[in-house]
């Protein structure tokens, strides 16, 4: 039986990374139409996600702030752990923490940090959170693994939230979903990345049967603890679309699928994805709640908040 159902969680982002002028106010309109948070993603080709938060902190009053999600290659994670720290101090403890393994072998390329093989990655990984925590715990941490060594540090600041900020980690593929069960707090449930120089969809992965294995993952990593998750999906499959022609646009983003990937998935696979949201404002708000009711998901990625503010009004918190 499914645990007592979770309030609904909607998240804005920000992708006018031309414009940092317009934060601050599109940070105040997702707080005013119910958004729960405000997160922004981690890559070398768009601004730095910290800074910014910051300024979405300052610029709000009760909206919880995010990364969506960091890649812990590019950092260390005690120097991470001190920014993260000082963030949720000055939002009020407001942070979640959205970190995973890094997917995007191109930026590694370009700045020439090695791509490791994912194996290694999901290594550091699962090291750089046991650092987070241990930083952010009270008193001196020591920790020898495969990368990274820390010998009695007394890290500061210490954040607001005890015992640390939630922990926020998705992925598509059995071995990190593992990790996230015994770890985080919120899972992204993500479709799986083909990797290479130019990383591509693994398209079956956004289908329902997918996603309820990956569910099926997540709980057997996560045990007692399963009820106590978060789980969050977003529009992987292509950008959110309110339209009347519901199935037309269905058509056009599975022929889209088939072009981009050369995998042909039905229509009603496309329309029931978590990762598709193609209809009319309230085909959309029908099909969060059903995907709650049959999935236990209630956390959601918006890419558009006009097209989406009567679904956000309409179902925030309940």
């Amino acid at each position: 039986m499914m645990a007592a159902m979770r309030p609904f969680r909607f998240l804005a982002t920000f992708d006018d990374t031309n414009d940092l002028a317009k934060l601050p106010e599109l940070a105040r309109r997702a707080e005013a139409i119910g958004c729960d948070s405000f997160v922004i993603p981690d890559h070398l080709m768009y601004p730095a996600p910290l800074l910014p938060l910051a300024t979405v902190a300052a610029a709000t009053e009760r909206l919880r702030v995010g990364t969506f999600v960091l890649n812990v290659c590019l950092r260390h994670p005690a120097v991470l752990a001190q920014e993260l720290a000082t963030l949720d101090a000055l939002s009020g403890g407001r942070l979640d923490i959205g970190i995973g393994a890094g997917w995007n072998k191109p930026e590694h390329d370009a700045i020439g940090i090695p791509f490791e093989p994912v194996g290694v990655r999901l290594k550091r990984l699962a090291e750089a959170i046991t650092i987070l925590k241990g930083c952010f715990a009270e008193g001196p941490f020591s920790f020898s693994g495969e990368h990274y060594t820390i010998t009695d540090f007394d890290a500061a600041p210490a954040p607001v939230q005890r015992p640390h900020p939630p922990f926020f980690v998705g992925g598509g593929g059995k071995r990190l979903l593992t990790l996230a069960g015994r770890e985080a707090q919120i899972i992204g449930l993500a479709p799986r990345i083909i990797p290479g120089d130019e990383p591509g969809l693994d398209a079956p992965s956004i289908t329902v049967a997918a996603t309820e294995e990956k569910i099926g993952w997540i709980r057997e990593a996560a045990g007692d603890r399963f009820d106590e998750i978060e789980l969050n999906t977003y529009p992987t499959g292509g950008p959110i679309v309110v339209t009347g022609d519901t199935r037309g646009e269905v058509q056009r983003r599975v022929d889209q699928i088939r072009t981009r990937t050369g995998v042909e998935l039905t229509f009603d696979e496309v329309l029931e994805s978590p990762h598709v949201f193609i209809g009319s404002t309230r085909e959309i708000a029908d099909k969060i709640v059903a995907l709650r009711e049959t999935l236990g998901i209630s956390s959601f990625l918006v890419d558009d908040l006009t097209a989406l503010e009567p679904v956000i009004e309409e179902l925030a918190g309940q």
